[in-house]
């Protein structure tokens, strides 16, 4: 069965998850991602705990699909067969902080030389332009500022949503739209991806509507928006058994089929209003919830219409009916694999690559094209 992006060859430099994640939808969906590593230690993720033998599970989630080539680019020797691999690829992935590769020398502009056909992704916290673009950083120093309850620390997110939502998935979206200009053009470009502008995205419709009001508005605030606290009709409610449910109960006939369902229809009066009424309509919430269990909500709930769903906690997740229905949970080689969202048809599972295994390979590929 042949995928949508076979046939792409991708030359994968980058690190830990925001590169390797991006290029893992993209081995998954078919194009040939040939990952280069430092020899020796290679990418940091084979040695972060927790280990499954003497290899990282990280690692291992990562970067299956995937092949490795080990290359000093500190010498001279690996710097020029880089320089032989660059014009047999159609996409390039790296991580660094801006100014690394031209210090290597191979940056975009020394590489499109060699291939003006490359794509050129470079994935970074800040950008390659501005004030911040050297600064170093991290997950958690994205955008935090509008989670959490009012006048209270900043909720630290779950889960790497700068990493994945502001880099990966923006540096899909502009590697395939990269490669559609291609297509038309024949010349290659340089994709700038800054996690920090992906995440902000992340607020679009907030920011949006803040610029567009001016003066006529107000600055944001943590827990009194409409989403993120403000209304009593989309949050998270503690119960009796110290578990959650998460109420997203945000248009007018799904809260009040909660009410209903609660027994208690007058409190849709002041539902939305941010003013004071759905802080005391969210106080009265809080005292239902915690009369009973979280399962004995959704005996409740489960067959209403309202959106109010169970907060699954550890290994609940894995067990999730919908999950496993669409397939997201994969056997292959004995071990089980999450899949990337996006699947047309089967795919094919090869496992992660030893430091340097595909090394010989690739460079008699190249030399053979």
């Amino acid at each position: 069965m042949s995928h949508p992006l076979e046939g792409l060859k991708v030359l994968d430099l980058s690190r830990l998850l925001p590169g390797p994640y991006a290029t893992l939808v993209l081995a998954d969906l078919g194009a040939r991602v040939d990952k280069v590593e430092e020899p020796g230690t290679g990418d940091l993720t084979r040695h972060a705990p927790p280990m499954k033998g003497d290899v990282s599970a990280l690692f291992l989630g990562l970067n299956r699909n995937k092949r490795s080539i080990a290359l000093d680019l500190k010498s001279p020797e690996g710097l020029e067969t880089f320089k032989r691999l660059v014009p047999h690829y159609d996409v390039l992935v790296e991580s660094f902080r801006p100014g690394v590769m031209a210090r290597l020398g191979l940056d975009y502009e020394a590489l499109r030389r060699l291939n003006p056909r490359l794509i050129y992704c470079a994935i970074s916290g800040y950008g390659q332009t501005g004030p911040d673009a050297q600064r170093a950083g991290h997950d958690l120093n994205g955008c935090l500022g509008y989670g959490g309850a009012p006048d209270a620390a900043p909720a630290m997110p779950g889960f790497q949503a700068a990493d994945i939502g502001g880099g990966s998935l923006f540096a899909l979206v502009g590697i395939l739209s990269a490669l559609h200009e291609r297509a038309r053009t024949g010349v290659g470009r340089l994709v700038d991806v800054s996690m920090t502008d992906g995440g902000t995205a992340f607020l679009h419709m907030h920011l949006a509507s803040r610029l567009l009001l001016g003066d006529a508005g107000a600055p944001l605030q943590r827990g009194r928006e409409a989403l993120n606290g403000g209304y009593a009709c989309y949050g998270l409610y503690r119960t009796r058994d110290a578990r959650w449910l998460a109420v997203g109960a945000l248009e007018p006939k799904f809260f009040a089929a909660v009410c209903e369902a609660l027994g208690r229809p007058e409190l849709m009066a002041d539902a939305y209003d941010v003013h004071g009424g759905s802080a005391r309509v969210r106080g009265e919430l809080e005292r239902i919830f915690v009369t009973r269990t979280r399962d004995e909500w959704m005996t409740l709930f489960g067959p209403l219409d309202a959106c109010v769903e169970p907060v699954l906690e550890g290994d609940e997740v894995l067990r999730d009916a919908q999950l496993q229905a669409r397939g997201l949970f994969a056997e292959a080689g004995g071990e089980t694999w999450l899949r990337t969202p996006l699947r047309f048809g089967a795919v094919p599972i090869e496992p992660p690559p030893e430091l340097g295994q595909h090394t010989a390979e690739i460079l008699r590929e190249c030399d053979q094209a």
